[in-house]
């Protein structure tokens, strides 16, 4: 293990623990639909709310749509994360927090029931995957001319 640990740089733990900051600001989200799900009673395997389900569907189909967008970027967050901190674990590890706390506002504005809501704060996250997207072309620019 210890061979492992040493090709990556020190700083590199500070990847690892925004991704598990970003795992909690999920389950944030997660335990906010299942609430949703009980409260409005939009039950499984239902993912998006009718009229016919319950008169509340537009706010709940707010919250799902909140956390589901996020779960879409997830991918790409968490490899751009892992493969751009290799050579640049502060500057993703500093985009990465940026990202996931701008995701929570995002769902928090988004499950208000107004999805301009997830706008004013919530923007940031695309900011954030930019910065990430260029960190891992600089990385893959230094591989090639190594």
């Amino acid at each position: 293990m210890a061979g492992k640990v040493e090709v990556l740089p020190k700083e590199y733990g500070y990847i690892v623990f925004t991704i598990i900051a970003y795992g909690f600001v999920n389950l944030y989200m997660q335990i906010q639909v299942g609430k949703a799900r009980k409260k409005y009673k939009v039950w499984y395997p239902t993912l998006y709310a009718t009229e016919a389900d319950t008169k509340d569907y537009k706010i709940f189909n707010c919250i799902q749509r909140g956390h589901q967008n996020s779960l879409e970027s997830l991918p790409i967050f968490f490899v751009f994360m892992v493969l751009g901190g290799i050579q640049h674990p502060l500057i993703c590890s500093a985009l990465g927090l940026v990202y996931s706390v701008s995701r929570f506002f995002y769902f928090t504005g988004y499950s208000s029931g107004n999805p301009k809501g997830r706008i004013p704060i919530g923007k940031y996250n695309s900011v954030a995957l930019v910065g990430l997207l260029l960190a891992n072309i600089s990385f893959g620019v230094n591989l090639i001319r190594a």
